[in-house]
């Protein structure tokens, strides 16, 4: 009686799990045949789901009708510039958090944590501000500056370093290490996971930027890839086929680095790569 319970129990359990799959794995299907639908199939009701005929031509025309490969290049550029200085910025504040000692430095830690409650929309005028002044208005460094560090990720990184044994960061000084060859020696191999899904985020977050970038560039030259989803509307309306294969060639990118990093991001998750 007990396993006949238990296995009903676990086939409603895999029904629920599958029913919210469905659901939440059904617009990034949609989106892909939308892709591939005339303009008639995608404003049809009720919505056409499978297309007659698979227009392989819309993806041509997204790149003929906008500067599509530039907006995939700009995207790249501002993605991966702050990944990889937010990367740097994260490490070292996260190590000094954790292992060094000097005045001031719970204060300093309370400053960061109430930050970390302040919202990004709350601050964007104040930096729109800024930027403007000194004159950084659709350039690349204007896209890029005020994400070059983040406090949420250095938090992060400093769970991970607070989970080495500091016997360790001793035993490196007593050798005549010096902070930075523990750092890039002992720390940043120890905490691979952590890294690598701080830098994944951090790519995703300024692969999906929208915002920001509408704010700090008017120039065609210099919209991201999210912008640039704007270049398929006009006065008549939108082209939704248009759109939707332009969405699909902006998620294919992220999807792409998701499945190949899948397993350290998964083990950076559970910390079972950490030794102390």
């Amino acid at each position: 009686m007990k396993q006949k319970k238990l296995r009903w129990g676990m086939i409603f359990v895999y029904l629920f799990i599958g029913i919210f799959g469905i659901i939440t794995v059904f617009p990034f299907i949609y989106m892909i045949l939308g892709g591939l639908m005339s303009y008639q199939e995608t404003t049809t009701i009720p919505p056409t789901l499978i297309p007659k005929f698979f227009r392989w031509s819309n993806y041509q025309k997204v790149f003929e009708q906008a500067p599509f490969a530039r907006y995939f290049l700009n995207t790249f550029i501002t993605a991966a510039t702050t990944t990889i200085v937010t990367l740097f910025t994260s490490i070292l504040g996260a190590f000094a958090m954790t292992n060094l000692k000097f005045k001031g430095k719970g204060l300093i830690q309370l400053i960061f944590l109430s930050l970390l409650m302040v919202p990004g929309e709350a601050i964007i005028f104040t930096n729109y501000n800024t930027i403007a002044h000194l004159g950084l208005l659709n350039t690349y460094l204007g896209l890029v500056l005020p994400f070059l560090t983040s406090i949420f990720y250095m938090y992060y990184l400093q769970s991970y370093f607070t989970a080495i044994s500091p016997t360790i960061y001793k035993a490196a000084m007593i050798d005549g290490a010096s902070d930075w060859e523990y750092i890039w020696r002992i720390l940043v191999p120890m905490s691979k996971g952590g890294l690598i899904t701080v830098a994944l985020l951090s790519f995703i977050s300024g692969w999906n930027s929208f915002l920001w970038p509408l704010l700090v560039t008017n120039e065609d030259k210099m919209r991201l890839l999210n912008n640039g989803l704007a270049a398929f509307a006009s006065d008549a309306g939108a082209q939704t086929q248009l759109q939707l294969a332009a969405a699909t060639l902006t998620v294919v990118p992220v999807l792409i680095v998701y499945f190949i990093f899948r397993k350290q991001i998964i083990r950076g998750v559970v910390r079972n790569d950490l030794k102390a």
